[in-house]
């Protein structure tokens, strides 16, 4: 089934209104480049970082809508919603079902965390390795492919966890990249919260493929643990939590996070340039002993335990 492109260029701070359009007049996704890349390679991106906006000061926002979507009635109506888009800085295609898939397809390998931990793309049969774990991902219209440092971070830090039994809360799942890992690398059960339906949907979609879609829990966070009665499934302590979201949700989220963890429960944050990492490790400090800082380019983890008592 073929599909109708449109490129907009703008500028980043237009970027959110622009998305908002796009999504009103029925974008069925829509990736972001770097305006000003000299290369495609260089363009790409399919991950823009635990939620956040990329910081370029161009952006070129590519919307796929159905083939048969009336091409003049929607710059119209886009004309209406931004009266500002300039009709030049609109471009349509028509694109094969086969080249949309391979845009992040044909860029995304698999790729190793820690000992034993591998991320495969669907359009790759893994080796048949009993000494390897293997989450085949699709990241869909969310982000977590592991590309993104902060992923990476992650990723590595449950692949050193002795999970087996274990429950796991995962805050800001996005693909479900992590808590899906949790539960191959042995995790008993893992409940997956996120503020974007479109990240639980994808996280839904890859836990079905993964085969451990009976043992993960999906929450917006105002459904979960945030404002949780007693009896919810995601208000019991985890055995293990993680977050990767922002440095600033992180902090404003620090008391609901010790609450989501047992005492003694590992935990790690990331989503945090280097530079953030100090304030935060004030700020859990509260709850959380024996906290280290790992960093991977310019992004940092931060670890620990829940402390008992307080």
């Amino acid at each position: 089934m073929p599909w109708l492109e449109l490129s907009l260029t703008v500028r980043s701070e237009q970027q959110p209104r622009v998305e908002e359009a796009l999504d009103e007049l029925g974008a069925l996704s829509i990736t972001m480049q770097d305006a000003d890349a000299e290369t495609p390679d260089e363009q790409a991106i399919f991950e823009p970082g635990v939620g956040e906006l990329p910081l370029w000061p161009t952006i070129t926002l590519n919307a796929l809508f159905e083939a048969d979507t009336d091409r003049r009635g929607l710059s119209e109506a886009l004309g209406d919603l931004l009266p500002w888009l300039e009709p030049d800085h609109m471009q349509f295609r028509d694109v094969a079902d086969e080249d949309w898939e391979r845009a992040w397809m044909d860029q995304f390998k698999p790729m190793a965390f820690g000992r034993r931990l591998w991320i495969y793309p669907w359009n790759i049969e893994p080796p048949a390795d009993e000494d390897i774990v293997v989450v085949r991902l699709d990241p869909g219209l969310a982000f977590g492919s592991g590309t993104h440092p902060t992923t990476a971070l992650c990723l590595a830090w449950l692949d050193s966890l002795d999970l087996k039994g274990k429950t796991v809360t995962d805050f800001g799942c996005g693909s479900g990249i992590l808590a899906i890992a949790a539960l191959k690398l042995g995790a008993a059960s893992a409940v997956g919260v996120d503020n974007d339906p479109q990240a639980l949907t994808a996280s839904a979609d890859n836990a079905e493929r993964n085969e451990v879609a009976d043992r993960l829990a999906l929450f917006l966070p105002e459904d979960s643990m945030l404002e949780a009665a007693p009896a919810h499934p995601s208000a019991s302590p985890a055995d293990v939590f993680i977050a990767n979201i922002l440095a600033g949700p992180l902090g404003e989220l620090a008391p609901t996070f010790a609450a989501a963890a047992k005492p003694g429960a590992p935990f790690a944050i990331s989503g945090i340039l280097q530079g953030q990492e100090d304030e935060l490790l004030q700020r859990y400090a509260e709850w959380f002993d024996d906290l280290r800082v790992d960093t991977l380019e310019d992004w940092v983890r931060i670890s620990g335990r829940r402390a008992s008592g307080r």
